[in-house]
């Protein structure tokens, strides 16, 4: 079995009450049809962990290169997408992966990234 990171992109900035949904009533289904999601593929025996992120601009970069560390409030990049939250999955193949990040993205309405780990660690 292969640990892939399926990661969900959204928009930078939301801009109303509801995170990007069109309404409350998409945004509640959307959050139920991804905690379905979610139970299926624990279940399944997939899962391995998953969580959301808080809005990028709560992101610190820390540059540790240098000979004190650096500390820069907000995210790495300026970008008009952002990872808004994620899935580490552990399963038998890229084909499974994929079939699982249609069905993450249909659950939460967004785009998921599909990417392996490298199997260094």
């Amino acid at each position: 079995m292969t640990n892939y990171l399926m990661s969900v992109h959204g928009p930078a900035e939301v801009t109303d009450e509801f995170y990007g949904y069109g309404s409350k009533e998409e945004m509640e289904q959307s959050f139920a049809d991804t905690g379905a999601f979610n139970d299926r593929i624990k279940e399944e025996g997939y899962w391995v962990f998953a969580g959301g992120l808080a809005p990028a601009t709560t992101a610190t970069v820390v540059d540790g290169q240098g000979e004190a560390p650096v500390v820069t409030d907000g995210p790495y990049l300026e970008t008009k997408e952002v990872i808004g939250g994620f899935w580490v999955i552990d399963v038998p193949d890229l084909a499974t992966a994929q079939g699982l990040a249609a069905d993450a993205s249909r659950a939460c309405r967004g785009k998921v990234e599909v990417r392996p780990f490298d199997g260094l660690a």
